[in-house]
């Protein structure tokens, strides 16, 4: 018997209701931020697949949903791969977190528009000036790991 998959309006409140408590580091909601990667994806061309994973892809690293939740779940296999490539190690280098996104098909499409979101000057606006040139510097140095074009 096969399992019937999560659609995307399943997908998404489950992803909102997972990470209901949470706030960005300017204090918005953090829903805020997985609708704007999801809607990046589509601007990217992703397909429904890697949308369900935009929604999803901090939700492992933020301990909001376990891998054993994510293994049982109701998603496609590269959704479910693509979300695990996109959950950082503790401790894990940039350059292996990085080598592991490239190589994992769709996940670069979802790290982009996640970096897109994360860099964005109005969001980093909102925070204080060594938080923000931290950020950036983060996010362009993973940019430059993967390969993307500079913010």
């Amino acid at each position: 018997m096969t399992q019937t998959l999560l659609t995307l309006a399943e997908v998404e409140a489950l992803a909102r209701t997972a990470h209901a408590a949470q706030s960005d580091k300017a204090g918005r909601p953090y829903a805020e931020h997985l609708q704007a990667v999801a809607e990046g994806v589509r601007e990217r061309g992703g397909d429904d697949e890697q949308v369900a994973a935009a929604w999803l892809h901090d939700a492992v690293e933020d301990g909001v949903l376990t891998r054993e939740w994510l293994n049982g779940a109701a998603l496609t296999r590269r959704t479910k791969d693509i979300v695990l490539a996109l959950t950082k190690g503790e401790d894990e280098p940039p350059e292996s977190y990085a080598a592991r996104v490239r190589s994992t098909p769709g996940a670069l499409v979802v790290k982009a528009a996640d970096l897109a979101h994360n860099g964005d000057p109005a969001r980093l606006a909102a925070l204080d000036e060594h938080t923000r040139a931290r950020l950036a510097k983060k996010y362009a140095t993973m940019r430059a790991l993967l390969g993307l074009p500079p913010a």
